[in-house]
């Protein structure tokens, strides 16, 4: 009766014990402090000596993971490789080991000190933590072998606890694999969207204009003066009012002045303002733009039209960040950010004289060059859809853009770059009467005025000296010249074909050069008259003799 209670109540702390275990096992993905836990009640519920958890540390040795009963410095020392020693053993053959005397038994290492303080025999089970039909580690506890109870029980607890602690790894190992696999997932998409910006009302794809947005992100929050290099009609007032938005002060005013349009003095007077009576007609007090933009930012637009006068009176304003009205003494002081633009060459102008080369330094603080729409074509095709797509929400209209006219749109060469793009979409959509805008939609290419890029021998593509502008829809369109039918209407610009005159035909060479160099020399080189004797336009000579890299001779 004596055994039988005693069997029943171990019977309960095995139970007690391994519910634990369990509850402590599923509370974590941390599987480092679950292991230490479910150790700890291991040994602590069944009072025994020691215990120890040794797993696979991936690169083919095993490693003391978790101990209790161990120093720091003896965990240290728990190092095995497979089949080594006691724990070796077990974790190749997957079959567990009991030893009622460890220092009886010469496969037992030692590593760990376990036989260092032992009073009496020490008896060890070791059983495999596997999932499935792998052996992840070991699981090991010793105890006093003159201890009541037997190893058989203590066997079925560490095999049931093993199967537990197999089965936490496997599951913490599918989730690290699930979480590494999206943090790579993650990296990746990062990767392929670093460097690509966005900025409101600004169209850009290419790798320039990601260059020019990456760099509106990096200067906007700061407080640096900004200079905006680039030819009229890329976007300098839209990358202007990004800098603004991106920059603490979007909450203040952003102030624009077109420095162009206006002369010297009303110039001062729009920046400075004026006080009443200061000069005639200045009936009142008025602020300027310096003032209205206090506490936000100055846009100045083609900075590099101003005076050499008013320059002197810009730097000083630059320098003291205050200025007197035109008429008044009273300094006023103000706080913006100065943002400046301009299409010259700044530089140049600076070597010349003609551009102060202090105030030059004082702007160009952080320069930003936009590049020409020419030089980001792969940019039209986005920016043609957003055009067409505004024009479309604002006349209610549904048109869209044919292949053809896209392949016109991509091969113009925009001198006016976004500006002029904008201008050709909305005159011609206005103009479209279908719901689809087709090449011959374009004023351009019906006479046969579509700017051209030519393919020259080496590969490299040239623009013509003389760029054609795109003729206004009031215009008469130009006379065409004949052209031998055989010639396609498109007459693409790398086979420009010298069309055969009616005339003598028996006295002019067999080869297109031949010819071109021909009726040169007959016209004393005049390219109007040589283009008259070939029965082709002027434009066509112009093609074909730098198509055959014919020069000019200078008389």
């Amino acid at each position: 009766m004596q055994a039988s209670q005693v069997g029943a109540s171990r019977a309960h702390v095995e139970l007690t014990t391994v519910y634990e275990i369990s509850k402590i096992l599923t509370s974590s993905l941390d599987i480092e402090r679950t292991f230490r836990l479910a150790l700890n009640v291991l040994v602590t519920q069944m009072s025994f000596r020691r215990g120890m958890i040794v797993l696979d540390d991936g690169d083919g040795g095993l490693r003391l993971t978790q101990a209790i009963g161990l120093s720091p410095e003896q965990q240290l020392l728990g190092r095995y490789r497979p089949g080594e020693g006691v724990v070796g053993k077990v974790f190749v053959s997957g079959t567990p080991v009991v030893m009622t005397d460890i220092a009886a038994e010469p496969m037992f290492l030692n590593r760990t000190g376990a036989l260092d303080d032992a009073a009496g025999p020490i008896g060890m089970v070791a059983a495999p933590i596997r999932s499935n039909s792998s052996t992840l580690g070991v699981l090991t506890i010793d105890r006093p072998a003159s201890r009541a109870g037997g190893f058989r029980d203590d066997l079925r607890l560490l095999t049931m606890v093993g199967n537990l602690l197999g089965q936490a790894i496997v599951l913490h190992r599918g989730v690290s694999a699930e979480r590494r696999q999206w943090i790579d997932e993650t990296r990746r998409l990062k990767g392929e969207l670093k460097g690509r910006y966005s900025i409101q009302n600004a169209v850009g794809a290419s790798k320039a204009m990601q260059q020019v947005f990456a760099e509106v992100h990096q200067v906007g929050p700061a407080r640096s003066t900004v200079l905006l290099r680039g030819e009229s009609g890329t976007g300098k007032e839209v990358i202007a009012r990004a800098i603004h938005e991106l920059s603490p002060r979007n909450g203040g005013p952003f102030v624009k002045v077109n420095c162009a349009a206006l002369t010297e003095t009303l110039l001062e007077s729009e920046l400075f303002g004026h006080e009443k009576g200061a000069f005639t007609g200045a009936a009142g007090e008025r602020r300027g733009r310096f003032e209205l933009a206090n506490g936000g930012t100055l846009f100045l637009d083609e900075i590099g039209d101003i005076s050499g006068a008013f320059q002197a009176k810009l730097l000083r304003v630059l320098q003291e960040r205050e200025f007197e009205r035109v008429g008044g003494n009273r300094p006023i002081k103000v706080d913006v950010r100065l943002i400046c633009a301009t299409n010259r060459d700044l530089e140049k102008m600076v070597a010349d004289g003609t551009f102060r080369g202090d105030l030059y330094y004082r702007i160009n603080v952080v320069s930003i060059f936009l590049p020409p729409l020419r030089d980001r074509r792969e940019d039209i095709p986005p920016l043609v859809a957003h055009f067409v797509e505004r024009y479309n929400r604002d006349n209610g209209r549904r048109l869209r853009v044919s292949a053809a006219a896209m392949r016109v749109l991509y091969n113009c060469y925009w001198p006016g770059n976004v500006r002029e793009l904008e201008n050709c979409i909305e005159r011609t959509a206005t103009m479209a009467q279908g719901e689809l805008i087709d090449e011959l939609n374009f004023p351009c290419f019906q006479d046969r005025c579509l700017t051209r890029m030519l393919h020259v021998g080496d590969g490299a593509v040239r623009v013509p000296a003389e760029v054609p502008r795109l003729r206004h829809p009031g215009a008469e369109p130009a006379p065409a010249a004949p052209r031998d039918p055989a010639v396609p209407a498109e007459h693409d610009n790398a086979h420009f074909a010298v069309a055969p005159a009616g005339a003598d035909p028996e006295r002019k060479p067999e080869g297109e050069r031949e010819r071109l160099v021909w009726a040169m020399e007959r016209s004393g080189w005049v390219q109007a008259k040589a283009a008259r004797l070939l029965n082709i336009s002027a434009r066509q000579m112009g093609y074909a003799l730098q198509k055959h890299r014919i020069e000019i001779r200078k008389f």
